[in-house]
């Protein structure tokens, strides 16, 4: 059987990644169906701590230093306990397709983290990017269910992508000591252990669930949550951060796709308006040094011939 090459391998794993995570609103909606948001979110990530647990000691992954320990705590919190809380609450009055859109918004919020938690400092052009995808953001909720009848609980998509964004800020400002593998399984192990605040009632939950929600549960807590984190991880400990990034913005068309297959969803051509407009919000932001290079003439080509 011929190998695949690295590059191959790599692509494999983003599109994998790309489709996993599509299906997540999908399977949010489903799993909603018998389960509250918190149960959903702790049956999903026991799911993957166990297939996680698996994989560790395939791979023998080192212990923590006990040093690092409140900090693992702290992504787990963010990355995975507080995050998915807050996006099944969320997804209860909004789209599947809306929800994957609101969730790719987290690139705006961890530019304000950067500029007024960390001082770091925000240009302009970060700045008009900022603004603009909070414009897309207000057209994707208008679209999908109208200003009017969007409530508190819907908003909280984007305070997901606020976690997310603390995450990724704790993530590159304080780890380095880890591989993506291990330190992917313990942000996924803490989180868990943070999530059995809900193990009350659980049981019967899941005695009481349809096998076809059952088994939308089964795939998130195996694919979203387990097999792409691992092939996130793999992702980029060969591939640059924002050039890996690029594939994540497939994922909001990919989880509309999916939406309208499984649960007959039709986005209104305002959401698609907006998933545009805050789509191309953050790729801006992760283009800034070559936009801008293009845009500013070097100052050999400015000088008279």
């Amino acid at each position: 059987m011929p190998q695949l090459s690295p590059a191959l391998k790599i692509m494999l794993a983003m599109a994998f990644v790309v489709v996993c995570w599509g299906y997540s609103p999908t399977g949010i909606h489903l799993g909603l169906q018998a389960y509250e948001p918190g149960h959903l979110a702790l049956l999903r990530f026991l799911l993957a701590s166990v297939l996680m647990a698996a994989v560790a000691i395939w791979r023998g992954i080192s212990l923590p230093k006990m040093r690092d320990v409140p900090l693992l705590i702290a992504l787990g919190l963010f990355a995975v306990s507080l995050h998915h809380v807050l996006l099944n609450i969320g997804q209860q009055s909004v789209s599947a397709g809306a929800s994957s859109v609101l969730a790719q918004s987290t690139p705006l919020f961890s530019t304000l983290l950067a500029r007024f938690v960390f001082k770091d400092r925000v240009s302009a052009w970060r700045w008009g990017c900022v603004l603009l995808g909070l414009v897309g953001v207000v057209i994707v909720v208008a679209g999908d269910k109208g200003l009017a009848s969007i409530d508190a609980q819907g908003l909280l998509i984007l305070l997901a992508a606020v976690s997310w964004s603390v995450y990724f800020a704790l993530q590159k400002h304080h780890t380095g000591r880890y591989d993506g593998l291990t330190l992917t399984c313990y942000t996924v192990w803490a989180g868990t252990l943070l999530l059995l605040v809900y193990l009350p009632g659980l049981a019967d939950q899941v005695l009481r669930a349809p096998v076809e929600v059952q088994i939308a549960v089964i795939g998130l807590g195996v694919f979203p949550s387990a097999l792409a984190y691992l092939a996130w991880a793999f992702v980029l400990a060969h591939v640059d951060l924002s050039r890996a990034a690029m594939t994540l913005y497939l994922v909001p068309p990919t989880a509309m796709l999916i939406a309208s297959f499984a649960l007959g969803e039709r986005p209104a051509m305002l959401v698609i308006v907006g998933a545009v407009v805050v789509l191309s919000s953050v790729l801006a932001l992760n283009l800034e040094r070559k936009l801008l290079a293009l845009l500013t003439p070097s100052r050999a080509g400015s000088l008279p011939h």
